[in-house]
């Protein structure tokens, strides 16, 4: 692509790179100039004028963005139509978002004027929410680029849903029953993700009632949220877990709120240990696992272990001890 001042009456069929206000109108940047708009540029005393010319081999801005837009396309995602450059990438559907970083860098990577902005991977998602867009810099590019980038990028954004319909809910208590309020955060969370959540679930806050719980859930996953904090793994939840002949994979996690988490699995069914913060609707490092869970991406220990950059989230004014000042 040619870039520069160029003689008016040479213009014709270039790309109009800064707007020109003339007497009873405007030229917009980014336009094709017709031998209308050069004989007006005349008529104004522009003798010279600031135009992109595409050369043999270069696609214009929006038919590039469009194609470099469908070529990075996965699942669960929809495009807006290409304008100056650049196509807006939308969710279909809530869930979380999944981002092949090292193809997306790739792709950044095969010319400066061809680039893509995305969310965070795993970032929550709803139905119109934008995951992601293409902007083409320059008002063209090499052909070949946008053919080396589509390759690199290709299908490396997408929206993953959740792959369960139903969840169990079940609450230990010591002093009479839990308000609802845990309950409630949790339906929200579950419901925005389209699970349902069963009927409630109380027993005492002891292993063995607890075990007969999980071990009789009905959904596809299984929540628990004791009264008392769990603070070690042979606490009462994942003993109870255990003991009911499931697995506990994961104890504890670095993000906070949510350290005291716990994640297992009892047969299929994935089994997470609630920390207490759940109990706000605040996001926490339960709703980091939970969506994951929900979504059906395999959590590891060293998946666990990288949430820890980025895992001091905001406060939740509803805190019974602040962050900022701890006593000895």
């Amino acid at each position: 692509m040619k870039f520069g001042s160029v003689p008016t009456v040479d213009a014709t069929g270039a790309i109009l790179a800064h707007s020109v206000a003339l007497s009873g109108q405007r030229l917009r940047k980014g336009q094709v100039l017709t031998p209308a708009d050069i004989a007006a540029l005349i008529a104004g005393g522009q003798g010279q004028v600031t135009v992109a010319q595409l050369e043999t081999g270069d696609l214009g801005e929006d038919e590039a963005a469009a194609r470099l837009a469908r070529a990075l396309q996965g699942d669960g995602l929809r495009l807006s139509k290409a304008a100056t450059g650049r196509v807006n990438i939308f969710a279909k559907d809530a869930g979380i978002a999944r981002i092949d970083v090292a193809r997306v860098d790739a792709f950044n990577a095969v010319n400066p004027m061809i680039t893509v902005a995305t969310v965070p991977p795993f970032h929550r998602v709803d139905a119109g929410t934008m995951v992601a867009t293409v902007k083409i810099i320059s008002y063209a590019v090499p052909e070949r680029d946008v053919a080396a980038a589509g390759l690199a990028g290709r299908a490396s954004l997408r929206v993953l849903t959740s792959i369960y319909n139903t969840a169990s809910l079940i609450e230990t208590r010591t002093d009479g029953d839990p308000s609802m309020k845990g309950r409630d955060a949790l339906h929200g969370r579950l419901d925005r993700m389209r699970v349902t959540l069963d009927d409630r679930v109380l027993v005492d806050h002891e292993a063995a009632p607890l075990a007969r719980a999980i071990a009789a859930a009905k959904g596809d996953v299984v929540f628990i949220l004791t009264a008392s904090a769990t603070s070690d793994p042979e606490d009462v939840g994942p003993a109870a877990l255990r003991a009911a002949g499931g697995v506990v994979t994961q104890f504890g996690m670095p993000v906070d709120p949510g350290n005291l988490l716990f994640l297992g699995h009892i047969g299929e069914k994935p089994v997470i240990g609630l920390p207490g913060c759940a109990r706000s609707p605040a996001l926490n490092g339960a709703d980091w696992v939970l969506e994951r869970v929900l979504c059906g991406v395999d959590l590891t220990p060293a998946d666990f272990a990288a949430m820890g950059v980025g895992g001091l989230l905001k406060e939740i004014p509803t805190r019974p001890k602040p962050r900022g000042e701890i006593g000895r």
